[in-house]
Order: structure tokens, then sequence, then C-alpha cells
């Protein structure tokens, strides 16, 4: 594949999840409006006013906690160039070639394969990864994966996935507040407005209801799409930096080949993962089948992509580097 036509995925990507992030701000604060119009056309805007506080508030909280809140979740602590002196150095080297600060460095004590980036831009950092990734990844397929997560970072996408976590929790947050203000507040409006209220407030219920189902969907299907998006643009990244396509498609293979259970990983951090922390052994010549609530794209179109890259100017072949 050309180099063209990768920087123009990225550049399409970038403009896509724009329109994801406006879409989960609409429904937040629709969400708030309808809370309000429940009680009372005059409590319609207070209902927006108080969701677009809210919504501000958390996206603060969220955007300077999110690294602690994400590590901490997995149990991930610090680590020094004395324990592992490779990995603290590879990111190090990477960091400046990637032209960000060099993120602080953790790791994750489990068997299972995977790594993760997360912080609100690349001065505040953090890139952690599992022991058993440092145990069964050479040293070309350890650059490619760290090489990955410097791209999430310099490519801002920490920043966006902690955002876009928070205004999921909204949506949910307030599609119960709603559901709530149906059941207790919207009859006592109807009994004291008389027939034509309450038949308002019959189809306002009907409608209440219905989005009280799909917004946590569509939320959530939103997240979804923005994360596998961004998986691409960052192993695109990845193999621009280290020049060497062929280490993080390695990588990857061996990531699901060589799945574990990761007790550690929740859903909710899922999403922050080079690969589906979730994600079952391969059995030998079945492939997966893509769901919609995958948090990540297919690795077997990650892998292809990754090795198509391969040919391109400049871009080293396992013959060049001399695979260990």
């Amino acid at each position: 594949m050309a180099m063209t036509t990768f920087y123009e995925e990225i550049r399409k990507n970038k403009i896509k999840t724009a329109f994801l992030m406006s879409g989960f701000i609409l429904v937040i604060l629709f969400l708030g409006y309808f809370v309000g119009l429940i009680w009372g056309r005059e409590a319609a805007i207070t209902g927006l006013v108080v969701a677009t506080v809210v919504a501000i508030t958390m996206s603060l909280a969220s955007y300077y906690h999110s690294d602690k809140i994400a590590l901490a979740s997995v149990r991930a602590r610090p680590v020094t160039r004395e324990e592992y002196p490779y990995y603290v150095n590879t990111v190090e080297g990477l960091a400046l070639a990637a032209g960000i600060p060099t993120p602080r460095t953790y790791i994750i004590e489990t068997p299972a394969m995977n790594a993760f980036a997360t912080g609100r831009d690349p001065e505040h950092a953090a890139i952690a990864v599992t022991t058993g990734l440092l145990e069964r990844c050479n040293r070309l397929e350890l650059e490619g994966v760290i090489a990955h997560e410097i791209s999430h970072i310099k490519n801002y996408d920490i920043r966006l996935m902690s955002m876009v976590v928070v205004l999921v929790g909204l949506v949910v947050l307030f599609s119960e507040i709603m559901l709530r203000s149906l059941l207790f507040g919207g009859g006592r409006r109807r009994s004291s407005e008389g027939e034509d209220a309450g038949a308002l407030y019959l189809i306002i219920l009907l409608l209440g209801l219905a989005f009280l189902v799909i917004s946590p969907i569509v939320a959530q299907l939103l997240q979804l799409a923005i994360s596998r998006r961004r998986e691409f643009l960052a192993d695109a990244n990845a193999a621009l930096l280290t020049r060497y396509p062929e280490g993080l498609a390695s990588a990857l293979e061996k990531l699901t080949v060589e799945a574990k259970p990761f007790p550690q990983a929740s859903n909710a951090v899922a999403h922050l993962f080079i690969v589906q922390p979730f994600r079952r052994r391969v059995n030998p010549g079945k492939r997966y089948r893509t769901s919609i609530w995958d948090t990540h794209p297919p690795v077997e179109e990650r892998i292809r992509r990754l090795r198509a890259m391969a040919g391109m100017s400049g871009m080293r072949g396992p013959e060049e580097v001399g695979e260990p």
C-alpha cells in the first residue's frame, strides 16, 4: 500500500473521530434537556444547563486523573531501568525519535501479553506493559508494540479515549436519571395539568423509554468505532516510526495465538490495550468472527495492513535486520 494511502486514511480517521465526538456531546445535551422537559417546559432549559455543567465537570476530572485511574485499575506499578533496562531504553529511544517527552514506564504482573498507554497529553503520559509481553516478545517485536503506544501518545489518542469513556458514562447516567424522572416526576405533573398534559406525558414517556434503551447502546457503539479506527492509525504510525512493520505484525500474531486470561483488565479500560484483553486463544486454522462489540479491529486485518507496508520505500525487511 502506498505511503500516501496511509496518510489519507489517517486524515479521514481524524475527521470521522471529530464527528463522532460531536455526536456524543449532542446526545448528552439532549438527554439533559429531555429530563428537564419531563418536569415542565420551563425546566427544560435548566436540564440543558445542568447537563452542560455535569459534562464539563466530569470531563475535567477525567482529563487530569485518567492516567492514575487506568493504571490503578490494572494494578500497574512503576519500573526502573535496573529492573527492565531494554524496556525503559526502548521507550526513551522511540519517544526521542517521535519527538515527544519520555513517558513514565509501568509494568503489570501477569502472564497475559498486552500493553497500553494513558495520560492527558505527551507531557503527562505513561506506558504499561505486562510481564508476559516482556518475557515472550523479542526486541524487534517489543519495539513494534512500544512504537504503537508511542503513536497513541503522539496522536493524542490517549486524551481522546479518556474523554470518550467519560462521555459514555454520562450517557448512561443521564438515561438513568431520565427513567427515574419519568417514574417519579411525570405522574405528579400529569395529574396537576389535566388530560391534555396526560396525553402529552404518555407520548414523552414512550419516546423517553425508547431513547433510554437506545442511547447507551449507541454511545457504546460510537466508543468502539473510535477505538477501532485509532488502532489502525497507531499501527501505521508505529511502522513508520520503527521502519520495520514486521516487528509489530509478528508481535500481534504472538499476542493473539498465545493469548492468556487477563484478570486485571476490565471492560472500562479494555479499549486502551493494544489487543482485546479478553480474547481467547486461537484454534489452529480457525478465524475469529468479528463482532460490533469488539473494542479492536480484527487482528488479521491489522497484520495484513502492516505487512503490506513492508514493500514501501525506506522500510526494512527481515533480511535487513536479522530477525532474532
